[in-house]
């Protein structure tokens, strides 16, 4: 069923990208089809802005549990035009025309989408669309990584990768909870660094020595969010306890050298990251939690969008634009 309300969006019919086999973004189709009504426990959202993340090419790429055709894209912004019977969302009641954010939905490179009503939370007013759609997936990713390194107030940690989207997020999150964070990034991206409450070093050769000269004490945890040799190398090298040390990009190295390895295709991983997106909400609503985007693109120039992300250091959050 096809819901009247697409036509206020200036199209007739919805539209989405979808991957017909595994490959690169070049195969990728971008199709009209037909979003079903919202039943109990669904909203139908007409999507403003979907956010562009790595996950999003790699999984079909990969074809890492992929049934085809499939529809691509996990995180959106837009606003709600059709709500299940007996309703709520993921932040408590709402009505049509509320503005909501969504994230691990299916198929957010979309004009509209049928969506699970609690993966939708109240969009944040201090965030456009393109950055509230960017905001779940690198924040709950980057929660993880501060709770399964036990990192406290008063501490001393690095994080490698610190002005990417994980990174950023990291070094919010951190200063709101009285953590310092001595970060690794290119000299270009120091000033980033700083603005998000980070103590910036760039990376290479003396990289340990430049963080404990930085430090003066201990460096009690170690966050990778990068996955070089480099980062695990000196996580090693600078922090006792394995367990503080995680990584999100470097499984064998975390397997080989017995350290955390997180990942959001992990079910406990899936599981913790769900239970704290109200609280990202909450802090991004109080301004505590920025979202800083580099680029927006039209929703029909997602393979543009997806290459640019694949050639690295985008410089911010990419979106794009229903």
């Amino acid at each position: 069923m096809i819901l009247s309300s697409w036509a206020n969006s200036g199209s007739d019919v919805a539209k989405h990208w979808i991957a017909a086999q595994p490959g690169a973004p070049e195969a990728w189709e971008f199709v009209d089809y037909d979003v079903e009504a919202p039943g109990p426990g669904e909203i139908t959202v007409r999507v403003r802005a979907a956010g562009v993340n790595p996950s999003d090419y790699k999984r079909v790429a990969a074809n890492a549990n992929v049934e085809f055709p499939f529809p691509i894209g996990g995180e959106i912004s837009g606003e709600i035009t059709a709500i299940g019977p007996d309703t709520v969302i993921g932040s408590g009641a709402a009505q049509v025309g509320d503005e909501v954010i969504a994230y691990r939905v299916k198929g957010g490179y979309a004009t509209d989408l049928t969506i699970p009503a609690e993966k939708a939370f109240a969009k944040p007013t201090t965030l456009t669309h393109a950055a509230a759609a960017n905001l779940l997936l690198a924040g709950t990713t980057a929660t993880e990584m501060l709770v399964v390194t036990a990192a406290v107030a008063g501490e001393t940690i690095v994080l490698h990768g610190a002005s990417g989207a994980v990174g950023v997020s990291v070094l919010q999150q951190a200063a709101h909870r009285g953590i310092r964070v001595i970060g690794t990034a290119s000299e270009a991206r120091f000033d980033e660094v700083r603005r998000f409450g980070g103590i910036p070093v760039a990376y290479g050769q003396g990289l340990v020595e430049r963080v404990r000269a930085i430090a003066d004490g201990p460096i009690v945890a170690a966050l990778d969010a990068v996955g070089t040799d480099e980062a695990v190398d000196t996580s090693l090298e600078l922090v006792r306890d394995r367990a503080r040390i995680v990584t999100i990009a470097a499984g064998q190295r975390a397997e080989r050298d017995r350290i955390r390895w997180i990942a959001g295709a992990m079910a406990e991983s899936q599981s913790f990251r769900d239970s704290i997106r109200g609280d990202l909400v909450t802090l991004a609503q109080q301004g505590l939690l920025e979202v800083p985007v580099a680029r927006t693109y039209p929703l029909a120039e997602a393979r543009d969008a997806v290459r640019f992300l694949a050639e690295g250091h985008p410089g911010g959050k990419l979106a794009l634009i229903a």
